[in-house]
């Protein structure tokens, strides 16, 4: 056994920017996707709609926990060897996908159909419509529940350390096992988290007023 010292918050520290690469990494890849699903979930094709509605019911009808078992167990007895932080990093994007499609479509839906109406007037194409006309008002709309979806989605990694990732909760738990001093360990862990999370929460706050005020003038 050990003391509970710089060293152990030193290395809790190092596996917090893990954290935060893995909440980068799995946010990026599952905005990419999410963005494909939005604009699917608004097609005219009854088929891609269908498809986009089915994908974002079934993940979000599933715990992360267990895509993340998927991932990691399920593709390794098929054979698929994953590593640790990428299976992680595939499942939180799976998961965010899902999610930020559903954001960003009822952001768009939430654009004014008179812009849809006036767009069309001036003969633009769909892609010219959505790229000089509903995307740049969407974005506004969208950014409040986005940033506050991105504090879930940092408090989510949480869960990686049952594929062995060393993320900043796993690190705790490391640390505690050494020492057997938890509330000193797990203190230093929650106020990291809080750390991450706070501004994040008030930057989505912040976003939500300013963004409302424009609309409403």
């Amino acid at each position: 056994m050990t003391t509970f010292g710089w060293p152990e918050a030193y290395f809790i520290l190092r596996a917090a920017s893990w954290t935060l690469a893995l909440t980068a990494i799995a946010f990026v890849i599952g905005s990419l996707i999410g963005g494909v699903f939005a604009i699917m979930r608004l097609s005219r094709i009854k088929l891609l709609r269908r498809f986009a509605a089915g994908y974002i019911l079934v993940v979000q009808s599933i715990p992360v926990l267990m895509v993340l078992f998927m991932s990691y167990y399920g593709l390794s007895a098929a054979g698929v060897e994953l590593p640790p932080f990428l299976a992680a990093s595939a499942s939180l994007a799976v998961y965010a996908s899902a999610y930020l499609a559903e954001i960003w479509r009822g952001s768009i839906e939430s654009v004014p159909r008179q812009q849809w109406e006036a767009s069309a007037s001036l003969a633009l194409t769909t892609s010219q419509q959505y790229r000089y006309i509903i995307l740049p008002q969407a974005l506004r709309i969208s950014l409040p529940p986005t940033v506050g979806f991105l504090v879930q989605l940092v408090k989510n990694t949480s869960i990686v350390q049952v594929v062995g990732f060393v993320d900043l909760m796993r690190a705790g738990m490391l640390v505690n096992n050494a020492t057997y001093q938890a509330f000193q360990i797990f203190t230093l862990v929650a106020a990291i988290y809080f750390a991450i999370c706070f501004p994040l929460s008030r930057l989505s706050r912040h976003l939500e007023k300013v963004m409302n005020a424009s609309r409403s003038h």
